[in-house]
């Protein structure tokens, strides 16, 4: 049972019984009594758990606490060790991709998953020390080029984008229907209907080379091109 799962348990033991002598709490927590001692002092300092010890009784038991008082309260959502460990690991990789679309969204989960984790056996600063994402070849972009384009594939509509070829050193403007992005090898690439060539292409998103804007009704891409989108995935 590790650190996490405890506190549960210690709770559901002060819950049930009025009075819990320490050697039943050792004998259900498989733990010794100077890591006990440290989970109790844990729940009253973070979680404001209103344990003491009742000389008389010989036990610790809850305060009741008046409504004046802290509030005391286990998180509703709890994860084993395990659980934190792969969550913040996703949590990440997520943020990590460059330019963080979910950053704000997950900014209060990845607050709650470095509490839950800083409650277990190893810090959250040891675990970020430990799994490093090195990212290879990745070319950044302008991140406010990212959510126009982001808008208009799940908005369904068309958009203008001022494109820069590295090919051929080109610049040029485009109406496109966005069907996808892909992040692929570290950069992100937007797959659409391109207007001008009438014909579905991949373009990659750090060569969006000027201000994107929705223009033009929902978008819709050629005959065909979600069966090509499929296709290509396969491959």
């Amino acid at each position: 049972m590790d650190r996490t799962e405890r506190f549960y348990k210690i709770d559901q033991l002060l819950n049930a019984r009025s009075v819990v002598p320490v050697k039943d709490f050792l004998e259900e927590l498989g733990i010794s009594l100077a890591t006990f001692k440290r989970d109790i002092e844990y729940m009253r300092s973070r979680f404001n758990a209103p344990i003491e010890w009742d000389r008389g009784a010989g036990g610790y038991r809850l305060v009741r606490a008046g409504k004046a008082g802290p509030k005391y309260e286990l998180p509703g959502l709890w994860f084993n060790a395990g659980e934190v460990y792969a969550l913040l690991t996703m949590q990440h990789l997520i943020s990590n991709l460059e330019p963080g679309i979910l950053a704000p969204q997950l900014r209060q989960l990845n607050s709650r998953l470095r509490s839950l984790l800083d409650s277990s056996d190893h810090s959250v600063e040891e675990v970020e020390r430990r799994i490093r994402i090195l990212h290879v070849a990745n070319r950044h972009f302008p991140a406010m080029y990212f959510e126009p384009v982001a808008k208009a594939l799940l908005n369904r509509k068309r958009i203008l984008i001022r494109y820069f070829a590295r090919a051929n050193g080109e610049t040029s403007e485009r109406t496109v229907s966005p069907q996808r992005l892909v992040h692929y090898r570290d950069n992100w690439y937007l797959d659409a209907w391109c207007h001008l060539r009438n014909d579905l292409r991949s373009f990659s998103m750090d060569g969006n080379a000027g201000r994107s804007g929705n223009r033009g009704p929902r978008a819709r891409a050629g005959r065909g091109a979600g069966q090509r989108l499929r296709n290509i995935f396969r491959a």
